[in-house]
C-alpha cells in the first residue's frame, strides 16, 4: 500500500494542466507515493491533454468520470481509485501548491498511530473572502458546537479508515464540511498547518466568480450543514 495518495480533481483544467504536472512531477519521487489526477468529466482538451502529458509516469496517474457530476463525486472517484494509508486532496488550479501535501504527510510521520486530521490554513487572500470564510465559519461552529475553520481550505488529509467509515458524502462542494465535521465527531484531532495561497495561472473559479455565487454557495452549504447536523447524513 502507499503511504499517500492525493487525489485531484480537474474539470476542463487543460490550460493549468502542464502546470500541474509538471510540479507534481517536480515534488512527488518518492514511489511510496502517488498522484491521482481526476477528470471531472471534462468538456475540453484535458483528456487529450493529461494521456499526453502522463505517458511514461509512475507516480502520476488518472481517472476519468465521464459525466461531471459535482467536485465532490470528482473527488470520490479518486478516493475510491487511491491505494494510499493517508488519502488526501486537493485543487488543480495551482492557487495552492501540491507539494504541500507532503509537509502533511510529515505530521503523519511525526505522530504514528495517531488519528489526526490534517489540513492547511491559508494565508495571502484578498481580505473580501477572507471576512466570507470567516462568516461561514462562525456559522458551522456554532451549528455543530465545534470548532470549524477555513473549512475549504486545502489540502484536506485523513487516514483510510476515515473514508472507509463514511456512508452517504456529498458530491458538490459540502464535502470538505462533510469530511471535517465527519473526523471531529469521530474523535480525530485536527491539525493546521499554514498554506500559501495565491491566484489561479489559468482559467477561473467554477464558483467563486462574483458575490451573486456566494450567495448561492451559502444557501446550497447552509441547506446541507442543517441536514447533517440535524438529519440523516451523518455518519
Amino acid at each position: 500500500m502507499k503511504a499517500l495518495s492525493l487525489v485531484i480533481p480537474c474539470y476542463n483544467e487543460a490550460a493549468n494542466l502542464p502546470l500541474l504536472v509538471a510540479r507534481c512531477a517536480e515534488v512527488f519521487r518518492d514511489e511510496s507515493c502517488e498522484v491521482v489526477l481526476v477528470d471531472n468529466g471534462s468538456t475540453d482538451d484535458s483528456p487529450a491533454v493529461l494521456a499526453r502529458l502522463l505517458e511514461g509516469q509512475s507516480i502520476i496517474r488518472s481517472v476519468r468520470v465521464e459525466v461531471n457530476q459535482g467536485y465532490g463525486f470528482g473527488i470520490l472517484s479518486g478516493l475510491r481509485a487511491a491505494g494510499g494509508e493517508v488519502l488526501a486532496w486537493t485543487h488543480a488550479d495551482m492557487q495552492t501548491d501540491p507539494a504541500d501535501a507532503l509537509r502533511g504527510l510529515d505530521i503523519f510521520r511525526q505522530h504514528p498511530g495517531e488519528r489526526l486530521f490534517v489540513k492547511g490554513r491559508r494565508y495571502g487572500r484578498p481580505i473580501g473572502d477572507v471576512a466570507f470564510t470567516a462568516g461561514m465559519s462562525l456559522f458551522e461552529t456554532a451549528l455543530f458546537m465545534r470548532p470549524m475553520w477555513d473549512i475549504n481550505a486545502q489540502p484536506t488529509m485523513f487516514p483510510r479508515a476515515l473514508f472507509e467509515s463514511w456512508t452517504n458524502p456529498p458530491s458538490d462542494f459540502s464535502l470538505d464540511l462533510f469530511a471535517y465535521e465527519s473526523a471531529l465527531r469521530q474523535g480525530y484531532r485536527v491539525h493546521r498547518f499554514p498554506v500559501a495561497f495565491g491566484r489561479r495561472a489559468h482559467g477561473h473559479s467554477h464558483w467563486n466568480i462574483n458575490w451573486k455565487a456566494k450567495v448561492k454557495f451559502v444557501k446550497r452549504t447552509v441547506t446541507y450543514s442543517l441536514a447533517l447536523r440535524f438529519g440523516s447524513h451523518a455518519v
